[in-house]
């Protein structure tokens, strides 16, 4: 195998043709990536895979994360990250991609929220940084990544209103992602309206992404959370936490057409969604003024999310997720290369791939789980 040097990274050869079935392996040159370009195809060479498009998928630019790793303090987020490679080697992430046929990204930056390990003001600086880089990897490679998605400063909100409107107007992005919880602040605080009327103006999605450190404890007389349970459990609460405020603090009454993307097929909701109902009594003895009045039922609020397919792999907790959000509502994606490691990556990718085809649903159902949706809600072409 080749020697990687510094052009192998995201300066790396340009690979945008999509080999045929079986033709990569996973010991395979980098150099067989190369080949014919998608422009430059015979029109009759017509490709006849299922197209998907993993909306919910994690990278970090090269000039970006080396900024970022002297910057900020030192947390779980960054541990992590240093053991996957793939978010900011191209070689590997393309390897992994061609495994698959028809594959291609939207990129949302990893972990952390850039407002929970900087100051604003270097959060600024960082999060144009990571969107120019973004945006710089979707016109190089537009046959791999079909969108980027734009990070904001979000403790510096005049900063992130700015740059959501840059990233959206100028750079062509489609949509914004902010974490479950913002440095301890709920989602429905009155100081975050401004983004949500600006994104439902622009009719474009939020991804939403859980945050929570192992420095907040399960038990109150703990220092720590222990065995990783924060992210096994405490992520998935996060999310579920987060829609219910966005739902009972009116923000999805407010804004009837605004989208959020919530990871994890929208966490605990499908499963406990009759507690949703069942827990209608206990709000009559909330504070007065507590709760908005909803004009709706509660549970077509939480309908109203889109929730992606990172389950790990698992076909029957899909399957609820479809029950209680509809085709229509639910989004490919694998929180590629996350799950599995550097070691596994491409395995746990090809896992979610599976748990899709293994639903017991149409071949229409499934094209639009894979990319039809994500093509409706950013107006791709």
């Amino acid at each position: 195998m080749k020697k990687k040097t510094e052009n192998n990274r995201f300066q790396g050869k340009d690979r945008r043709t999509f080999p045929k079935a079986g033709s990569l392996g996973g010991g395979a040159s980098p150099s067989t990536h190369v080949g014919i370009s998608a422009q430059s195809e015979p029109k009759t060479a017509k490709k006849k895979f299922v197209e998907k498009i993993d909306i919910f998928c994690h990278i970090l630019p090269r000039k970006y994360n080396e900024v970022l790793l002297k910057k900020a303090k030192s947390c779980y987020y960054l541990k992590t990250s240093g053991s996957k490679p793939a978010l900011t080697d191209l070689d590997i992430r393309f390897r992994a991609m061609d495994k698959y046929e028809g594959l291609r990204q939207v990129l949302t930056l990893g972990a952390p929220p850039i407002e929970y390990v900087v100051s604003p003001k270097d959060a600024v600086e960082l999060a144009r940084m990571a969107n120019d880089e973004m945006a710089e990897l979707v016109n190089k490679y537009p046959d791999r990544f079909v969108a980027a998605v734009a990070n904001l400063p979000m403790n510096d909100i005049n900063a992130s209103l700015r740059e959501t409107e840059r990233a959206i107007k100028e750079l062509k992005f489609k949509g914004i992602q902010i974490a479950s919880s913002i440095n301890g602040k709920p989602l429905d605080s009155p100081e975050f309206l401004g983004i949500y009327e600006k994104m439902a103006q622009y009719d474009l999605p939020i991804w939403l992404h859980p945050t929570r450190d192992n420095n907040i404890p399960d038990y109150p007389d703990e220092g720590f959370s222990k065995y990783a349970l924060f992210v096994a459990f405490g992520w998935p609460y996060e999310t579920t936490l987060a829609m219910a405020r966005l739902v009972f603090g009116g923000i999805m009454e407010k804004y009837p057409n605004i989208k959020f993307i919530t990871h994890h097929c929208g966490a605990m909701l499908p499963f406990f969604s009759k507690r949703v109902v069942l827990s209608q009594a206990a709000l009559q003895a909330v504070q007065a003024g507590e709760v908005v009045k909803l004009t709706k039922p509660p549970l077509e609020y939480f309908k109203r999310f889109y929730g992606d397919t990172v389950l790990g792999g698992n076909t029957p907790a899909l399957m609820c997720g479809y029950a209680f959000f509809g085709v229509d509502n639910l989004l490919f994606a694998s929180d590629y290369p996350y799950p599995g490691g550097a070691e596994k990556g491409d395995v746990a990718l090809g896992e979610v791939i599976e748990s899709v085809n293994l639903m017991n649903i149409t071949k229409e159902e499934k094209a639009k789980i894979f990319s039809k949706n994500t093509r409706r809600i950013l107006s791709l072409p």
